[in-house]
């Protein structure tokens, strides 16, 4: 079963038609997600979201945030930094956040993690009521990158953390025509064997050329109030862990 994918690839859907693809998508890919992302990655998943969740927390202390937490486990490494007292993670898509809390209760973390439906666009959340928030290869996908940005930093409280971790567009060159060789031909094809669903996996790479470059991204976490923004490329310079501070 596939989903229908935009009529090209060059330009992935945006606004309301890219937030419907977007949670149809994920909704598909639920059963096969951790290991996808484990295979896409070669296992470097678990110690990027260790150093996100690091660099979110260090020296707060509070409840955290992560915002389009999928199945959960960027919230689970929040939720074992010093400080950090209770995590709460939201998700857009339903089926995701069921799943992670699947885990949540196999892991006994029902005191540690909470995990609700909600729309990163519009938190559920009161101003100002978390020290820190991570987001994790979700940016990407939201249909307006400032509004998601300005959410997380009005649910920081002051001196709050955000840090995100993300693909990120790479210049020209010899490595960037591996690497879109790589998205381009060979993730798709792991999409269709394990996933069963190749347009979910063809996705990856249109979504990431998109993407703002990491300097521009960072202008734009400056331009809604975050300070402090800096940025470390990991992964062979193919993805970023940005973090400002509200």
């Amino acid at each position: 079963m596939t989903h229908p994918a935009p009529a090209s690839w060059n330009a992935p859907p945006t606004g309301p038609a890219k937030a419907r693809y977007v949670e149809r998508m994920f909704s598909h890919i639920v059963p096969h997600y951790d290991l996808m992302n484990w295979l896409m990655t070669g296992g470097r998943m678990t110690a990027w979201r260790r150093m996100t969740a690091r660099t979110a927390s260090a020296g707060r202390r509070g409840d955290g945030l992560d915002v389009a937490t999928g199945t959960g486990d960027l919230a689970f490494s929040l939720a074992s930094q010093p400080g950090i007292e209770r995590v709460v993670g939201v998700d857009f898509c339903a089926d995701m956040v069921y799943a992670a809390q699947g885990k949540v209760r196999q892991r006994g973390l029902q005191r540690k993690v909470e995990l609700v439906v909600g729309d990163g666009l519009c938190l559920p959340f009161a101003d100002a009521s978390f020290v820190c928030a991570t987001i994790g290869f979700g940016l990407r996908n939201v249909s307006d990158i400032p509004q998601a940005l300005s959410e997380m930093c009005r649910v920081l409280a002051p001196g709050g953390r955000v840090a995100i971790l993300e693909l990120t567009p790479l210049r020209p060159g010899f490595f960037a025509t591996l690497f879109r060789w790589y998205f381009q031909g060979i993730v798709p094809i792991l999409g269709r064997l394990l996933a069963r669903d190749y347009d979910a996996y063809a996705y990856l790479f249109p979504s990431m050329v998109a993407f703002p470059p990491a300097d521009e991204l960072c202008r734009m976490m400056e331009a809604i109030g975050l300070r402090e923004v800096n940025y470390r490329r990991i992964a062979l310079c193919t993805v970023a862990i940005h973090v400002g501070t509200r």
